[in-house]
C-alpha cells in the first residue's frame, strides 16, 4: 500500500461506508463505466440495477479490487482504495469486501465447514476461533448437519448459501453480490430472496448488489441505481424510482408501461393531453416546458388505468376490447383505443363482466401519467 494511501486513511466517523466518485472503466475506446458516482450508508442495500452489458458487473469487479479504473475514485470506510489519478490500488485481499458470484465458487474438494472456514484460515486465525465461527454460520445460514457434506451433495440454494457464509465469516465491511440468484430456478429465488432480506436485516451488512431482475431490487434495497450504457441514469429509493422514473428508459425497464401517442391540448387553467378523439387531464410536472401542440409519449403504469364497462368515468379514454385473458388471479385485456391504431393491455379483476368485443372505458389518472416530448 502506498504511503499516499496511508495518508487518506483517517475519515470522520460520519463517513458513509463506501463512496465513490467519477468511476470509469474502458474497454477498447468504450466506456463501460462512464463517470459514476454514489455512497452507500451503513447497513444500506444499494441495488445496481439494469440489462446485461450496462456496467454494472464491471462496476462491482471496480469496487472489490478485480478491476482497475481508468478514472475517478474508490473510498472504503473513509479509506483510498482506488484512485487512477493517485496510482493508488489496494489489492482485493486488503478491501475488507465480501464477494459472491452468480457460480457460487464452491471449491468442491472441501467440506461444507472448510468451504466456510477458508476465509479464517488464509488469515492464520486460530484453529478453536475458526471452528466457533463456522458453527454460527452454519447456525445462521440453516445448514445445520451439513457441515461435514461435499459441495456435489448440496443443492444449488444450499451451495448459495455456503458461499453466502464464506462471504461472510470474516466480518467485511461490504459484501458484494453479483447475480447471486440467477443459476437458481423460480421457486427457490423467491426462497432466497427472502432469507438474504432476512440475513441483511439481522446482521445490518452492507450490500451492494447486481441484478437485471426488477422484483429482486425492488424488495431487497435500500436503493435502486439504475444503469444503462455505463451511466447510472437514476438512483433512488425503489418507490420513487417505480413510481417517478426520471427517464423514458428508467420507465420502460422498470415495471410495464402503457404507451400511447398523443397531442398537447390548449387549456389555459390545466395541463391536458388529446389521444386519439378523447382529451384527458394530465398533472405531469412537465406542464412548463409542453407547449400546446407538442407530440408526446403518454405513459402509464397498468394498475393505474380502472376498467369499466358500463358507466364512463370523468377523465377517461375509450376503446374496444379485442382478447380477454384469464390467468387465474386476473384477467388481460388486449384493447384497442378509439382514434388510433394503438393497442394496450390492461389488467382487470378476473371477474370482469367482458369479452372480446365490448366497449369498454379506460379510468385514468391524470396525476400518475408521464409525458415525454417526441
Amino acid at each position: 500500500m502506498s504511503a499516499l494511501t496511508d495518508k487518506s486513511a483517517a475519515r470522520p466517523g460520519s463517513e458513509p461506508v463506501l463512496r465513490v466518485r467519477g468511476l470509469t472503466k474502458i474497454y477498447d475506446a468504450a466506456r463501460v463505466v462512464d463517470d459514476v458516482s454514489f455512497d452507500v450508508d451503513a447497513g444500506a442495500v444499494l441495488t445496481l440495477l439494469g440489462p446485461s452489458g450496462c456496467g454494472k458487473s464491471t462496476t462491482l469487479r471496480l469496487i472489490a479490487g478485480l478491476e482497475q479504473p481508468d478514472a475517478g475514485e474508490i473510498w472504503i470506510r473513509g479509506r483510498l482504495v482506488a484512485s487512477a489519478a493517485q496510482q493508488v490500488m489496494v489489492p482485493p485481499e486488503q478491501r475488507k469486501v465480501g464477494l459472491v458470484f452468480q457460480s457460487y465458487a464452491v471449491w468442491p474438494h472441501m467440506t461444507v465447514a472448510e468451504n466456510i472456514g477458508y476465509p479464517l484460515k488464509m488469515r492464520r486465525i486460530d484453529r478453536g476461533t475458526v471452528a466457533t465461527r463456522v458453527a454460527e454460520m452454519i447456525r445462521l445460514m440453516k445448514l445445520d448437519g451439513l457441515g461435514g457434506r461435499m459441495p456435489t451433495q448440496l443443492s444449488g440454494g444450499q451451495q448459495q448459501r455456503v458461499a453466502l457464509a464464506r462471504a461472510l465469516i470474516y466480518r467485511p465491511e461490504l459484501l458484494l453480490l453479483d447475480e447471486p440468484l440467477s443459476n437458481l430456478d423460480s421457486v427457490l429465488r423467491r426462497e432466497m430472496r427472502s432469507q438474504l432480506k432476512e440475513l441483511q436485516s439481522r446482521l445490518a451488512t452492507t450490500v451492494i448488489y447486481v441484478t437485471h431482475d426488477q422484483e429482486e431490487a425492488m424488495s431487497l434495497s435500500s436503493r435502486v441505481a439504475v444503469m444503462n450504457r455505463g451511466v447510472v441514469e437514476q438512483i433512488g429509493p425503489p418507490e420513487a424510482i417505480y413510481e417517478q422514473p426520471a427517464t423514458p428508459f428508467v420507465q420502460d425497464f422498470v415495471g410495464r408501461t402503457i404507451k400511447l401517442r398523443g397531442m398537447i391540448a390548449g387549456d389555459a387553467e390545466r395541463l391536458r393531453v388529446r389521444i386519439g378523439g378523447r382529451t384527458i387531464e394530465a398533472g405531469d410536472s412537465k406542464r412548463d416546458t409542453l407547449h400546446p401542440g407538442a407530440a408526446v409519449e403518454v405513459s402509464m403504469r397498468p394498475e393505474d388505468v380502472l376498467l369499466q364497462t358500463e358507466s364512463e368515468p370523468g377523465n377517461c379514454l375509450v376503446g374496444k376490447i379485442l382478447e380477454v385473458t384469464y390467468y387465474g388471479d386476473r384477467c388481460e385485456c388486449m384493447i384497442r383505443i378509439d382514434g388510433t391504431d394503438e393497442q394496450v393491455v390492461v389488467s382487470a379483476k378476473k371477474r370482469l363482466s367482458a369479452v372480446a368485443g365490448d366497449r369498454i372505458f379506460l379510468g385514468i389518472d391524470g396525476a400518475r401519467l408521464k409525458l415525454w416530448p417526441l
